[in-house]
This record gives C-alpha cells, sequence and structure tokens, in this order.
C-alpha cells in the first residue's frame, strides 16, 4: 500500500490564516466549507497498511452513509489475476459506489512513464496532480550583479544593503575540526564556529546527501546561524545530490536554498575568487564577497499553468498483469496537486520541514484527490439525485483543456529538468484535462452508468464469472447480457485495439432547461470518426443517444487522440475524448 498524508484539503474552515515559521502565508478554505468529514484509520506510518483494513474502512464508510470517499492510497504492485479491477479494494469500491457513495482515488505518483497507473476501475474516479499558478521563488543578488534563484519560505535580508558572504569552513574555531569533521560545513553545531566572523554576516552552509537521509537537518543549521548571530544562511547544493526534488521550506530568518548544483557552482566560484590572503601565510585577510537575499515570503503568479506534473501516473490503463490495455481512460482527470497548502498535524512527521506547524505545503496526487472529493460535495449538494457516475460526468465533460495562456496543456515527461521535458498532455496524461470548478455545477447533460452497467462489463471478462461470484455474491448468469468496456457509458472514448472497425454508443440526459446541441468531432490519428445526429434538440429530463463510428485508416500501434464537442445554445460545452491506440485497416 502506498498511502500519502492527504493534508487538510477537503471540507471544512473558511478563511483561516496560514502561519508557518511566524510568517503569515494568506488564508486558506478548504474546498466545501460546510461539509461534515469522516475519518476511517486503516494505515499506519512506515509500513503502510493490509488491504483488509482499507475494506474494512470502505464497509464502514458505506453503512455510515457516507457521500464520497477519497482514498489518497493505490496498490504498491498490480494486481494479479485475469483483470486488474479484480483486486479487494475496487471491488469493495464498487459496493461502495452501489451505494451511492462517489469514489475519488489518487492516480499515484509513479508517472511519468505510461501506463503507471495504479487506479483502474472504470467505478472509480481517478485524479492526477497538475501544478498551479502560484510559486514562492526567492534570490540571491551577488556583488558582481549575478542572481541566482533559490528555494525557501524564507524572509529577505535587508532590502538596501549588501552582507558580506562567509563560508562555514572559513569560520572554525580552530582549524583541526576540518580533518575530524568532512561534514562541518554543514553548520550542524555551532560550538565549531567563530561568533565574531559570523555576526552579522551571511553563512554559507552546505546541503548534502547527509540532508536527503535525514542524518542532517536545516532546522539544526539554522540554530547555528541564530546562535552565531548570522544576517542569514545561504544552503548550496553538494555536487552529488543529483536530480533531487527539494521541497518548499520554511526558514524563519532570511535564508535561501540553492537547488541547483551549477549555480551552487557560480556562487562558490564568486565567493573563492573574492577572498584577500596573505601573500606568506595564506590565511584570509578579507571575506570580499557581498550579497543580498530577496524573500521567498510573498506568492508571484507569473507562471504557465496548470502543468501535468512529471511524478503522476500515466494511463492507458492496465487491463491485467499481461500489460493488455482496458477500453477504460485513466486518469480521469487532473487538479491541483502540486506545492498545495493544507492543514496538517502539528505531531506530523512525515515531512520534517515542517514539523510543529499547523499548515504544511505538499506535492503528489494524494492532494489532487480531496480537491475533486471537496467539489463533489458541492456538485452533490446542488444535486442531491446525483448517482456517482452522473457526478463524474459533471466533472469530466466540463474539464478545461487549456493552459492560462490559452495554449494547450503541457505534460512534463521526466524527472529531470522537467520543464524542458514537455509535451502537450493526452487524455493518458489528463484525463478529460484539468477541473473547472464552476462549470461542473452546470454541466448541462450527463452520461449516467448504473452498478448493473458495471456488472455486465465485469462478467463480460473472460472466465470472469466464479471471481465475480467470490467478491459480489452475485451470479453473472442473472446479466444475460454482457458488455464490454467501450460500452460502458463513460464520458470519454477509449479503444485499446481498432479492428477495422467500431461502432460504440453514448447515452446523454439532459439535466438543464431545453436546449439545441450541434456536434463536432476531431478525429485521432489512423482514423475516421463519425458521429449521429451531428444536432439535436433535447428537452428536460429526455435523453438523447449518440453513436459514434470509428474506421481504421491505417495500420499503426502509437496511441492517437481526439475529441467529441457537444454545444448547446444556452452556452452548455461539453468535451468527450477519444483515444484509439492499435489500428489494424
Amino acid at each position: 500500500m502506498h498511502h500519502h498524508l492527504t493534508v487538510m484539503v477537503m471540507a471544512r474552515n473558511h478563511g483561516i490564516p496560514v502561519v508557518v515559521a511566524g510568517h503569515h502565508f494568506g488564508n486558506a478554505s478548504g474546498m466545501a466549507p460546510r461539509s461534515h468529514i469522516a475519518v476511517y484509520k486503516a494505515l499506519y506510518k512506515s509500513f503502510g497498511g493490509f488491504a483488509a483494513d482499507v475494506v474494512a474502512g470502505i464497509d464502514q464508510a458505506a453503512q455510515d452513509g457516507v457521500d464520497i470517499i477519497s482514498l489518497s492510497i493505490t496498490p504498491n504492485r498490480r494486481p494479479p489475476g485475469i483483470a486488474t479491477f479484480f483486486n479487494p479494494i475496487d471491488m469493495a469500491l464498487l459496493s461502495a459506489v452501489k451505494a451511492g457513495m462517489f469514489v475519488v482515488q489518487a492516480a499515484g505518483n509513479t508517472g511519468p512513464s505510461p501506463k503507471s497507473m495504479s487506479s483502474f476501475s472504470p467505478w472509480i474516479f481517478t485524479v492526477g496532480a497538475a501544478s498551479h499558478d502560484r510559486a514562492y521563488a526567492n534570490s540571491i543578488i551577488l556583488g558582481n550583479n549575478v542572481t541566482i534563484p533559490g528555494v525557501g519560505l524564507a524572509p529577505g535580508t535587508d532590502t538596501d544593503q549588501m552582507y558580506t558572504l562567509i563560508s562555514a569552513v572559513h569560520a572554525l574555531c580552530n582549524e583541526t575540526i576540518l580533518a575530524n569533521d568532512m561534514y562541518v560545513g554543514e553548520c550542524q553545531d555551532s560550538s565549531n564556529f567563530n561568533e565574531e566572523l559570523i555576526q552579522g554576516n551571511l553563512l554559507i552552509c552546505s546541503y548534502s546527501i547527509q540532508f536527503v537521509l535525514g542524518l542532517s537537518t536545516i532546522k539544526q543549521a539554522l540554530e547555528t546561524a541564530k546562535n552565531l548571530s548570522a544576517a542569514g544562511v545561504v544552503f548550496y547544493m553538494d555536487p552529488y545530490v543529483i536530480g533531487f526534488q527539494l521541497n518548499p521550506t520554511p526558514l524563519e530568518i532570511p535564508g535561501i536554498i540553492i537547488p541547483s548544483p551549477d549555480d551552487s557552482k557560480i556562487l562558490l566560484q564568486y565567493y573563492n575568487s573574492s577572498l584577500e590572503r596573505d601573500g606568506l601565510s595564506r590565511k584570509i585577510v578579507r571575506f570580499g564577497a557581498v550579497a543580498s537575499i530577496s524573500g521567498g515570503l510573498k506568492a508571484n503568479y507569473s507562471i504557465t499553468a496548470p502543468k501535468v506534473m512529471y511524478y503522476s501516473a500515466r494511463g492507458p490503463d492496465p487491463e491485467d498483469s499481461s500489460l493488455d490495455d482496458a477500453d477504460i481512460m485513466k486518469p480521469n482527470l487532473v487538479a491541483p496537486g502540486n506545492l498545495i497548502w493544507a492543514a496538517w498535524s502539528s505531531l506530523g512527521t512525515d515531512s520534517v520541514e515542517f514539523q510543529g506547524e499547523s499548515f504544511a505545503m505538499m506535492s503528489g496526487t494524494s492532494m489532487a484527490a480531496p480537491h475533486i472529493a471537496g467539489l463533489a460535495a458541492l456538485i452533490k449538494q446542488k444535486f442531491p439525485h446525483f448517482s456517482p457516475a452522473a457526478i463524474a460526468s459533471a466533472l469530466s465533460t466540463t474539464a478545461s483543456l487549456y493552459d492560462k495562456s490559452g495554449g494547450p496543456i503541457m505534460a512534463q515527461r521526466a524527472y529531470a529538468n522537467p520543464d524542458v521535458n514537455q509535451s502537450p498532455a493526452t487524455p493518458f496524461d489528463m484525463g478529460s484535462g484539468f477541473v473547472n470548478a464552476t462549470a461542473a455545477l452546470d454541466p448541462g447533460l450527463i452520461l449516467d452508468s448504473t452498478y448493473e452497467d458495471y456488472m455486465s462489463f465485469l462478467c463480460g471478462i473472460n472466465g470472469s464469472g466464479p471471481v465475480v461470484l467470490n467478491y459480489t455474491g452475485q451470479n453473472c448468469w442473472v446479466y444475460n447480457s454482457t458488455i464490454g468496456s467501450a460500452d460502458l457509458n463513460l464520458p470519454s472514448i477509449t479503444i485499446s485495439r481498432l479492428q477495422q472497425s467500431k461502432t460504440v454508443e453514448r447515452t446523454v440526459t439532459n439535466i438543464a432547461g431545453n436546449e439545441t446541441y450541434k456536434v463536432g468531432w476531431s478525429a485521432p490519428y489512423g482514423v475516421s470518426v463519425k458521429v449521429t445526429p451531428t444536432r439535436f434538440f433535447i428537452g428536460t429530463g429526455e435523453k438523447q443517444i449518440l453513436t459514434i463510428m470509428f474506421n481504421a485508416t491505417m495500420n499503426n500501434s502509437v496511441a492517437s487522440f481526439g475529441r467529441i464537442g457537444l454545444f448547446g445554445d444556452q452556452g452548455h460545452k461539453l468535451n468527450i475524448p477519444l483515444s484509439v491506440i492499435l489500428k489494424f485497416s
């Protein structure tokens, strides 16, 4: 079981001040401030947990009449057996859906490779992680006019003043310390240093593998800097800490962490070249390097967002352990998951940086899922009769395909230099797109599915009878007609193998006023698509069947993508993503 802290994103209060390390970062509100929360403990620090406990928690939630369940946990390996859907958690969640619960699950942080998805079933709403446009960046301005960017939720130094830089290894009480302790430059023990040299200056400390392993801490280095009356502290990245992604770190005093080894070299080069040494003894007679730090407490909103994060797990959805692809799009959607502020327990130890604080800033698909759970509560409040599938449809069909600059949403494709290694996101990266909270409350049409539909789909999997009976206590012979996964009435269409041609149907139900819709589409590369009808009138509460014909126009094994758009004359717009993997013409 992979589990993560879902810091409290979903619910409860409104306008609560976020104060961390003594700095005020603004006010926070839950997604659905008036909702109530039930928590079921099934996981433990360090080992995770057993599926049996999670299943018991889900069953208890169903008995308690919970409306929405948010799971920031995924299995730590692909389930064996005839299909990935037949695992204890997915099957417990199917019974939750039967009881009317909307089920949200984090996609997993196992991206960016294809098929890294750990959330499989069509009755589960799988959420990937995207960035938002709020960034806290600070920088250090050197005396030679070079500016180096860094991280750190920290104040800056006084604006109009430059401070002398002094490296920890040049401020020791005596020379023997360095010989005995190769890590003394990490500033972990103030008794090693000469306070007279450091007082009022910027102390340079090294950030090495010891920090990554938790043997040294930023907190301890800050303690040292405070004990020695430093004006601030500068951490440079040891060249051996390669590709390590730093968490945002609150610093009480002016400070900066330079995450790039290359930038760290620039800092050290300037520092060393500015030292003046005695001609004979080579002792340092003057520290010539100066700098000022501009703080990272004020948010900056200039970056392009949203982007799908490199760690967000990707589709296609694996159907079984031999890696066949299911005709089901995963993830369903992406939501804000990177650098998320939320309430957390001050006793929390999963993130050393925020120990003792009431708020933390964390990243992961575990932070994205509860955003969606909170919005689902608002949809459920507005449409109490909505089934779980109707809520999923409202969120999916209204999702945004564009970032804030109007371009296509990009997906990061690599752990190293993620902002260089990126390309436009496909439905296997972002599902239907990035959640649009306002539009989801007025979707116009919904594509609904029932528990019976999911059962007909499971019973249609070859040899599934005994497993279905085992998990649900129901016999497949009750479902005399079974359906393939492409025929589930999902708000997306995924075809893993297109043998010449295939026709699927989708049924839309009008939950708004009378409206006339036009139908448009773009076909995936190597496929021709025809949707009928191309326009229709639909009254309130009425249903309309859309018939979609796919024809392979070439042999091709690379996934390609398109979409169907429904455009209502009352302003409703729906987006239905199309994905076709293997094509045989």
